[in-house]
């Protein structure tokens, strides 16, 4: 039976790949990327630069599909993604059946596999098309866990719950009973419909690179800076992967 490696290499910081991890890469035969085309190519890089330290032990191949487009101005925006999913889904059955029979393939994931990403999900929608193949997975230190660490606070406040959510329904509304929001994905900057909160923000892009950029402090004082700094970095890289932490005071 082929098996399928879903493994979490950190938040971009080579040395965020755990022993585990390091483990795992030395079982596999076959590591598929998905190119995101010449912007990220940087992510590409990246990961051949794990390759590089890590896989040591024996050789291996790496198989590259393109990653296709997804429709981000559509107001169906569950309908938009799960067609984008299907698309990708697509291109990662034909780098799986690049595989011998008792061969590993793997995934490497950014920060965790379990944790806003869509590995996991693509893998069962191939499954329950009819492909034969086991998966495992294996954490990594994710992007939350790395804010919280180069900002040195701790997620929780003493008896006190933490929501992990996107920055679409930050946008809707803060979390009802909730004062420490981490938030991610978000594109918009919902932050800023927030200032109004007596809350603080520990705020981080492209964390665990030599591009890492922290800003913190009072919501109300520092998010026209996250936004003009945010906007100044994606407009020089091309993209930009960032998350943050929302602190309301009692």
């Amino acid at each position: 039976m082929r098996e399928i490696m879903v493994v979490g290499v950190g938040a971009g910081d080579p040395e965020h790949v755990t022993v585990q991890a390091v483990n795992a890469i030395n079982r596999v035969d076959v590591f598929f990327m998905l190119d995101k085309g010449e912007v990220k190519q940087e992510l590409i890089d990246l990961r051949h630069e794990i390759l590089t330290r890590y896989a040591t032990s024996r050789p291996y191949r790496v198989v590259r599909g393109q990653d296709p487009d997804r429709d981000r101005t559509s107001a169906a925006y569950a309908e938009a993604v799960d067609d984008w999913r299907r698309r990708r889904a697509d291109v990662c059955l034909r780098m799986i059946d690049s595989l011998g029979p008792d061969e590993t393939g793997a995934f490497l994931v950014w920060g965790d596999p379990v944790l806003y990403d869509s590995t996991l999900a693509i893998l069962d929608d191939l499954l329950a098309r009819g492909a034969e193949f086991d998966v495992q997975v294996i954490p990594g230190i994710s992007s939350v866990s790395t804010l919280a660490a180069r900002h040195r606070v701790p997620l929780n406040q003493v008896g006190r719950p933490v929501q992990i959510t996107t920055g679409r329904r930050l946008a809707a509304e803060w979390p009802a009973g909730v004062d420490d929001v981490v938030v991610m994905l978000d594109a918009q900057t919902a932050f800023t419909q927030h200032t109004d909160h007596e809350a603080d923000i520990y705020w981080g892009a492209y964390l665990g690179t030599p591009d890492e950029i922290l800003i913190a402090g009072p919501l109300a004082e520092v998010a026209d800076r996250i936004v003009a700094a945010r906007a100044e970095a994606r407009a020089r890289k091309g993209w930009i992967m960032d998350t943050y932490l929302l602190r309301r005071n009692p």
